[in-house]
C-alpha cells in the first residue's frame, strides 16, 4: 500500500489533526500583496492549490510586522486590515475546494527584509525607493556589499516575539488548523540560529544554548496562544564551514518537542552567499531523517522532489513522515491527482472536475458518478 496515500495524525493540545495524506504543498511566496494585504491573486492561488490533491496547503511567508516583509509586496498579519483581508480571501478559496487542512507560515525575514521583487534583482532597497532599515540579531550583513542591519535590542526582541503570538492568535480566529513558525532560509530565526549571522555577546548569542535561546522563547509563547498543530521550518545546514549544521538541528529539534512542537519541516541553506549546495534531486532529505531520527517527531522532507515514485521512497525508507514540494505544484497543480494515479491512492475532487481524467484514471476521485447528457 502507498505510503504517501496512508493518512497521518499531527498531534496538538487541541487534540490533532488528521490529514488524509501525506503529501504537503509548501509555502511560497508570490510578492503580490498590497500593503501586506491578500489581493485576487492569493484567492486564485490558493483555490488553485487547494484542489491540488494535497492534504496540507501551506500559505506563503507572512510576515508578522511590516518591517519583517521580505519585499514591499509580501503578505502580513500584523494588523485588523491585513487580518480582514487574509481571513476574507481565504473564506472564498476554501468555499471553490475540497475540505484541506491549511498551514500558514508566520516570518520575519530579518537582515534579508527589504528587498526588491525577486524579477526586479532581490537586492536592498533604500528607503528613497521604497524600502526601510532591516534589523537582525547582529550588525552583520549578509553580503559584504550590503548595508548591515540595525542589531536588536533586547526591547526590540520582545516586541517580534508578541507580534508572533498575536499573528497566531489572528490564524487562530479564521480556522486555519496549522501554523509554521519561519526559522529558515537566512530570515531573522535562522539568523539567530547560525554563528554566521549572530555574533552577539549576550545571553541570545555565542554558545549554541544562547543561540538558540531566541528562537526557542518565540516557539514557547506561540505554543502558549495556539492550540493547534504547530511546527517549525528550518534550515538544517548553512552548507558552510563553521555554520549551522545537521547536529545541531538534530539537538534543536530535540528542545522543540520537549516545549510541544508536532511537525519539524526541513530546508536548508538561505543564510550566506558561501554556502555550497549541489542541488540533486532530494539533496536534504538525509537532513530531514538526521533530524527525525534525534527528536522523534513528524518530519516534512522538502527539496527537488517532483516525481511521486521518488516521495513514496523517501517515506517507504523511514527518512521522512511527510514530502513536501513547491514548484512541483506550481508547474503542475495537480500533481496530487498524478500521484493517485501513479500510485494506486485517491484524492477528493470538486464534481465539475469528475470528468477531467484520461480512460482508467477515474477510480483516483472518491466520488464519481457523473451523468452525461
Amino acid at each position: 500500500m502507498s505510503l504517501l496515500f496512508t493518512p497521518i495524525t499531527l498531534p496538538s493540545p487541541r487534540g490533532g489533526l488528521t490529514l488524509p495524506n501525506r503529501m504537503v504543498v509548501a509555502p511560497m511566496c508570490q510578492y503580490s500583496a498590497i500593503e501586506g494585504q491578500a489581493t485576487g491573486w492569493h484567492l486564485m492561488h490558493w483555490g488553485n492549490l487547494l484542489n491540488s490533491g494535497a492534504a496540507l496547503f501551506t500559505i506563503e511567508a507572512t510576515a508578522v510586522v511590516p518591517e519583517g516583509r521580505i519585499t514591499p509586496a509580501c503578505l502580513g498579519l500584523w494588523d485588523e486590515a491585513t487580518e480582514a483581508a487574509l481571513a476574507d480571501t481565504l473564506q472564498r478559496a476554501r468555499k471553490l475546494a475540497p475540505h484541506t487542512a491549511v498551514c500558514i507560515q508566520l516570518a520575519h525575514a530579518g537582515r534579508k527584509a527589504s528587498s526588491a521583487l525577486p524579477w526586479a534583482g532581490a537586492q536592498l532597497l533604500p528607503k528613497e525607493q521604497g524600502g526601510w532599515q532591516p534589523v537582525g540579531p547582529s550588525a552583520v550583513a549578509y553580503k559584504p556589499s550590503e548595508t548591515p542591519p540595525q542589531e536588536m535590542t533586547v526591547a526590540d526582541l520582545d516586541t517580534v516575539r508578541e507580534a508572533f503570538v498575536a499573528a497566531a492568535r489572528r490564524a487562530d480566529r479564521m480556522g486555519i488548523e496549522a501554523i509554521e513558525i519561519h526559522s529558515a532560509h537566512g530570515y531573522l530565526l535562522h539568523e539567530f540560529l547560525s554563528p554566521l549571522s549572530n555574533q552577539r555577546d549576550d545571553n541570545y548569542g555565542g554558545s549554541f544554548e544562547h543561540r538558540i535561546r531566541y528562537p526557542l522563547e518565540v516557539f514557547a509563547a506561540v505554543r502558549a496562544a495556539f492550540s493547534g498543530v504547530l511546527g517549525l521550518r528550518i534550515s538544517a545546514s548553512d552548507w558552510v564551514e563553521g555554520g549551522w549544521d545537521g547536529d545541531q538541528s538534530a539537538e534543536f529539534a530535540k528542545r522543540l518537542k520537549a516545549l510541544g512542537c508536532d511537525f519539524i519541516h526541513v530546508s536548508s541553506g538561505g543564510n550566506s552567499p558561501l554556502q555550497k549546495i549541489a542541488p540533486v534531486p532530494g539533496y536534504q532529505v538525509a537532513l530531514a531523517r538526521q533530524v527525525r531520527d534525534a527528536s522523534g517527531m513528524a518530519t516534512m522532507a522538502v527539496g527537488l522532489i517532483t516525481e511521486p515514485a521518488q516521495a513514496e521512497a523517501i517515506l517507504q525508507a523511514g527518512d521522512a513522515d511527510m514530502v513536501a514540494l513547491a514548484r512541483a505544484f506550481l508547474y503542475q497543480p495537480r500533481w496530487g491527482w498524478q500521484a493517485a494515479a501513479a500510485l494506486g491512492g485517491s484524492v477528493p475532487a470538486q464534481p465539475a472536475y469528475w470528468r477531467c481524467p484520461p480512460a482508467g484514471f477515474a477510480s483516483i476521485f472518491n466520488n464519481t458518478a457523473v451523468a452525461v447528457r
